[in-house]
């Protein structure tokens, strides 16, 4: 898509089953509007309707695969922005996050690397990340990806199309792989295939997600609604307010 602004946040939303991404999307593009009004939103999906959430309304340009996961990559040549910084659908944002970019745009590519617990300490469990780490792989998080138009972009998402074209041959290098790859195991291989140094940076604070998902969290279902107090405007989760990306990961979650 030819370039039509500086900057701003894309949003992939293909809807799956019974899974409603297009709403979890709409909840996110209202969730960073609540902090940066100006800020310019893209969504690239499937769906032909049309949200006034959305500065860019843009469709899938190649055909899509039977894993969801494996249509991530068109999200490279979709960005109607220079700098993109992509985020998943169902994420709320609980904060400013304009102070991002000043800390992206020195890199070609960032892949947000860690997760948060919503006490905002590191994530410790290692429970959904054995692949990961029995094959020694970034601890990357595509949920939070920076990029730039540039050539190193360019080779990381076509990198990512290939990994996911052709994961028989490449999960062949793996011990242990998944039959059906996640879009941070492919991020995980093409950041190690290219060099970690390149696309990520282990050491920031930011950006990093609060990671909603059971054995993150030490809840006893994986539905934390059902377990844990929590309050809008600001966003506190057992009293705790939060900031930055949250995952809430618990789809029916709506509080728009």
């Amino acid at each position: 898509m030819p370039i039509q602004c500086e900057r701003g946040y894309l949003v992939m939303a293909q809807n799956v089953g019974t899974i409603d991404y297009v709403a979890c999307a709409i909840q996110l593009a209202r969730s960073i509007r609540q902090f940066h009004p100006d800020a310019k939103i893209a969504l690239l999906t499937d769906s032909t309707d049309k949200s006034d959430e959305f500065d860019y309304h843009v469709n899938f340009t190649h055909p899509l695969s039977d894993n969801p996961y494996a249509n991530d990559w068109q999200v490279f040549g979709a960005s109607p922005f220079r700098q993109t910084i992509k985020l998943e659908a169902d994420m709320v944002i609980a904060s400013e996050i304009d102070h991002w970019w000043t800390m992206l745009e020195h890199k070609d590519v960032v892949v947000s690397t860690g997760a948060r617990d919503f006490y905002d300490q590191p994530a410790t469990s290692r429970f959904y990340r054995k692949v990961f780490d029995t094959n020694h792989l970034p601890d990357v998080y595509n949920a939070i990806t920076y990029w730039r138009l540039s050539e190193t972009a360019q080779q990381f998402f076509q990198l990512i199309r290939r990994i996911f074209e052709h994961w028989a041959e490449y999960q062949t290098l793996l011990k242990f792989p998944d039959e059906t790859p996640s879009t941070d195991l492919v991020y995980a291989m093409a950041a190690q295939i290219m060099g970690p140094e390149l696309v990520t940076m282990p050491f920031a604070t930011y950006p990093k997600i609060v990671h909603m998902k059971r054995h993150m969290i030490s809840t006893h279902s994986e539905d934390w609604t059902q377990e844990l107090t929590w309050e809008l405007n600001p966003l506190r989760i057992n009293t705790v307010a939060q900031w930055g990306a949250v995952h809430y990961h618990v789809k029916h979650w709506r509080h728009d």
